[in-house]
């Protein structure tokens, strides 16, 4: 959903950049679709996630992204070891809030769980976006 609403914040007027954004899941098993909740919450905030399958990170990637988003410390703390060539590249998207706090996966939780969640990193992706930039111009 992260990735989603960035893509969709970054296509905004005025906001537009050549990035390529993507999405990739610690833990994930390829290959799997957007679960159907957080299709139907995107798809009301005007977002089609029915192409979305989920992909594990890989070092390829890692080496390839400016800037690495996670949405717990646990994540942060999993890329960091695996791929420690990134860890200085790798934060949480609350950071770019000048806060530290994780955003829980709704997986396995209700509609309105997902409804927040969409919510909670849509709030933060537009408030962080300058901040987010800024990263992206230092690379």
């Amino acid at each position: 959903m992260a990735a989603a609403l960035l893509a969709q914040i970054v296509q905004q007027p005025g906001a537009n950049r050549p990035w390529q954004i993507s999405s990739a899941g610690t833990w994930a098993i390829p290959d799997l679709p957007a679960m159907s909740l957080s299709q139907k919450v995107m798809s009301q905030k005007g977002i089609d996630l029915s192409s979305h399958r989920s992909r594990r990170l890989t070092a390829e990637l890692m080496k390839a992204a400016d800037v690495i988003l996670a949405m717990t410390q646990y994540q942060v703390e999993a890329i960091r070891a695996e791929f420690p060539e990134v860890a200085d590249k790798t934060l949480l998207i609350s950071q770019l809030i000048g806060q530290a706090f994780d955003i829980d996966d709704p997986i396995m939780g209700t509609e309105e769980d997902y409804r927040r969640c969409a919510d909670d990193l849509a709030e933060i992706l537009t408030a962080g976006y300058n901040r987010l930039e800024d990263l992206m111009r230092r690379t």
